[in-house]
């Protein structure tokens, strides 16, 4: 018959998501620019309700493609290229911010604006930064103990077929996630130095707020995952989103690794 499935792939059927995605993220982005200039944050909120509800709504149709049978082992490995491609993608985000850190730490802007005849010193005059051996080490270890309960829970699924184990895996790693994200508020709500006004500041919060905010999503995602396995979803062959998940996690704490070494360590 003419339509009949011959092959391994998935045609995807018309859907509505990509351009509500659009959309939602054209308001979002509008509002955004509003809100900046005082005009009320109600456009930008409702732009970030649009684009949740069309992330919610999309990744369940995923989610339900996998359920049904759609994600061949051809679609998976599709998928596993495409996550490894965004991962990629990632690391070139962080790339710039460690570009910006390194470059104003080792010719720093003279106060008086010599640079570059006469560099400045580092971290600025007047910047009080973080003691990294003392709750920076504490989140260091709190999100590689993360990392380790979620290979945990990998390695239960995948080599064992252990869910219970699994369970608590997801389990600990989440709540790990949460209780650095905590610390991380902490540390922010102590600094001696603030957003704007210094480069070190600015430098600093925007590669540490960007990666806490990869950790709300990372939390976020392992969530998701812990709550599809006590749906029962997820088998030792098929466990692309929890895969996904997985290194998304250490993705993160490789970054987390690099930014301790660089900001709180060497950039201190």
């Amino acid at each position: 018959m003419a339509h009949t499935k011959n092959h391994d792939y998935h045609i995807l059927p018309p859907s509505i998501w990509p351009l509500l995605g659009a959309l939602a993220g054209f308001v979002m982005l509008f509002g955004a620019v509003l809100f900046f200039h005082d005009k009320g944050p109600w456009m930008f909120l409702a732009g970030v309700i649009g684009v949740l509800y069309v992330m919610f709504g999309w990744w369940a149709d995923v989610v339900h493609e996998g359920q049904t049978g759609d994600h061949t082992p051809v679609v998976r490995i599709g998928l596993r290229y495409g996550f490894i491609l965004f991962i990629m993608s990632e690391v070139m985000f962080f790339a710039a911010w460690f570009w910006s850190f390194f470059k104003h730490a080792m010719y720093p802007i003279h106060p008086e604006g010599l640079s570059p005849m006469v560099d400045g010193v580092w971290p600025p005059a007047g910047i009080e930064t973080f003691d990294p051996w003392h709750l920076p080490l504490i989140n260091t270890l709190i999100l590689l103990c993360s990392g380790c309960a979620a290979t945990w829970a990998h390695h239960a699924l995948v080599h064992e077929n252990n869910r219970q184990d699994m369970k608590w895996g997801l389990a600990i790693a989440i709540a790990l996630g949460v209780i650095f994200t905590g610390f991380q508020a902490y540390e922010y709500s102590h600094a001696g130095f603030g957003f704007s006004g210094n480069i070190y500041g600015a430098n600093f919060f925007m590669a540490t707020g960007f990666h806490g905010a990869h950790v709300i999503i990372g939390t976020i995602f392992l969530f998701v995952c812990l709550m599809r396995t006590l749906k029962g979803h997820f088998t030792p062959e098929q466990h692309v989103g929890f895969e996904a998940a997985a290194w998304y996690w250490h993705f993160v704490d490789v970054v987390w690794l690099f930014l301790f070494a660089a900001v709180y360590v060497w950039g201190g």
